[in-house]
């Protein structure tokens, strides 16, 4: 099946990024190189075009990206199981100088500024290209439109993830010399409102220049590339940072209709899946109409999942979910498990255990029974099927046997993202593992988080999360429960609702950060799960600490890479002096 993407990407590895020259030549690399130079390169339309598409190879893959770790292992949502995970002696511990976090921590700034970079000269050149022969008038005119604003949607992606990590860092719009000192023209940094706004009008303006939603039956071709519902999809997604309490940037009335802007605009070209598993197991071209913008990778193999598979299939036990994300999983009959919880979402901790609320029918001794279908879709329990085997996750038993290492410390696997048709036919099967970066269930997540923050509790909040639960078999009317009639209840409860919803699709990280909860998400203690089994082999649970966290005001933000201070002498964090 023809894919551009595919084709200008190739095969790339789930834990990070092929490298340039894996794909095209060492051209792709930093101008000017060995083989071709940016001249050569913006002489012929295939060229530029090469060069574009490539562009595409600096979205990031989630899975196992940070030294085969998870962002999702550096917040309370999972734990890595092997030592080697680089987010266990980095985020984990408050280590933000540790090699093992490298990949996220440093690296992050140099990876996404080249990206930017490659925006920067296609904008500066792709006008003087000359046409190919086999362009028509017409098309190269609209091909040149696409790619001048799909850079310029790149380049806003790409500074608003050096954002997350970084604050706001220096803006550059034009080509620098690889040659040179790069960034030492660019040493004082804007406000966060001066970034954001330049994000946010950069978003605005490529919108009418980008292509329209691709239809996958008859513009294959097209699948993958950046589209107009893209732009504003993550125009909403910056709006609600912006509306947040940790940048109060704008109101939370604009990020609600930055939403409504995206339902109202581009809503009948989306909708959520009909089950809540498939909303990140398919993707656009296999007819999942929920994702918006998503890296287009080919179909991988065992080897993209061993790491992260149960130790009892062969797998290294890797990203381990917590029982402080089980905890947030609310019942099948609709209501929640605890009586009270916290802004981060999570239920509110006497100890180890949080106090049950007797009425939603969930018991300590049977913690696995009817709960929400997003916990069975996204979480391996002691007693789970998976592979035509059951989860045994007891001291001992096939996923928790003595003397391994990488067995589950926490109690579970991970089922999310973990497409489990791979392991038919002895690990010979293959399946598409697109990393999503948004899709339809955010948007109305973003509106009702906006608008009960706007106004409170009312209709339209309930309606956009209904949706939501409606299609993960929670049918249940959220506008009946009497314990979320108050703002701040219903605020914790759409926290909470969003972590479960999006759990290890990289959100968790920054959520606590916008909602300045960080340091009481990140450094309460991880929790698991102990299953022994009583004379009659019934399983008996107990919660345990995995792991103490650290996390410390200043860890809101990363440190700017040091060899970035001492070459330019460029304000770092507050703290990382």
């Amino acid at each position: 099946m023809k894919k551009t993407i595919f084709f200008l990407a190739t095969v790339i590895s789930l834990a990070g990024l092929s490298s340039c020259e894996d794909i095209f030549g060492d051209f792709l690399d930093k101008q000017p190189s060995n083989e071709l130079t940016d001249k050569e390169v913006f002489s012929l339309w295939t060229n530029a075009e090469k060069f574009h598409y490539d562009t595409y190879n600096f979205l990031r893959h989630g899975a196992g990206r940070i030294n085969r770790s998870w962002m999702d292992a550096a917040t309370d949502l999972a734990h890595t199981s092997y030592t080697g995970g680089g987010v266990r002696t980095s985020f984990n511990i408050g280590n933000y100088y540790a090699n093992s976090g490298a990949p996220e921590l440093t690296e992050s700034w140099e990876h996404y500024y080249r990206a930017i970079r490659k925006c920067n000269m296609l904008l500066a050149n792709i006008d003087a290209v000359p046409k190919a022969a086999d362009l028509s008038d017409e098309n190269y005119e609209r091909e040149k439109m696409n790619f001048k604003a799909e850079s310029r949607f790149l380049r806003a992606y790409f500074y608003w993830e050096l954002f997350l990590r970084y604050g706001p860092v220096p803006i550059v719009t034009e080509v620098l010399d690889p040659d040179g000192d790069l960034l030492a023209g660019y040493t004082t940094r804007p406000s966060s409102g001066e970034f954001l706004r330049f994000v946010t009008e950069e978003l605005t303006a490529c919108e009418s220049g980008l292509m329209d939603k691709p239809n996958p039956s008859t513009q294959d071709n097209l699948v993958g590339r950046v589209c107009k519902p893209v732009a504003a999809a993550l125009r909403s997604r910056v709006a609600l940072y912006m509306a947040s309490p940790r940048l109060e940037l704008t109101d939370w009335q604009a990020a609600a209709d930055t939403a409504l802007h995206f339902i109202t605009k581009y809503g009948s070209l989306y909708a959520l899946q009909p089950d809540y598993a498939g909303a990140t197991a398919t993707v656009v071209h296999q007819g999942n109409n929920e994702v918006i913008f998503w890296r287009n990778d080919t179909r991988v193999g065992w080897s993209a999942i061993v790491d992260d598979t149960p130790v009892g299939e062969g797998g290294s036990g890797g990203l381990c979910p917590s029982q402080n994300l089980v905890d947030m999983y609310d019942m099948a009959n609709g209501l929640s498990p605890f009586t009270e919880y916290d802004a981060s979402g999570a239920p509110l901790y006497d100890g180890a255990a949080p106090s049950i609320h007797a009425a939603s029918g969930y018991s300590d001794a049977a913690p696995y029974t009817g709960r929400d279908p997003r916990f069975y879709a996204t979480v391996l329990h002691h007693q789970s099927l998976w592979n035509n085997a059951t989860i045994n996750v007891v001291r001992g038993g096939r996923d928790n046997p003595l003397g391994n290492a990488n067995a589950t410390p926490t109690g579970y696997y991970a089922k999310k993202y973990i497409p489990e048709n791979i392991l038919s036919y002895d690990h010979s099967g293959t399946a598409y593992r697109n990393w999503i970066f948004i899709r339809y269930a955010e948007i109305l997540l973003n509106y009702a988080e906006a608008m009960n923050e706007a106004r409170g509790p009312v209709d339209e909040v309930f309606a956009a999360l209904q949706q939501i639960r409606d299609r993960a078999g929670v049918t249940a009317r959220l506008s009946d429960r009497v314990d979320l009639r108050s703002r701040t209840a219903l605020r914790n409860f759409i926290h909470k609702e969003r972590t479960v919803e999006l759990a290890f699709e990289d959100h968790r990280a920054w959520d606590v950060r916008r909602w300045n909860v960080a340091e009481e998400a990140l450094a309460r203690p991880l929790y698991g799960m102990e299953v022994t089994t009583d004379a009659s082999n019934n399983p008996l649970y107990a919660r345990k600490v995995v792991q103490r966290r650290v996390f410390t005001g200043k860890m809101y933000l990363y440190p700017i890479p040091e060899g970035e201070v001492w070459k330019t002498n460029i304000e770092n964090n507050q703290g990382w002096n």
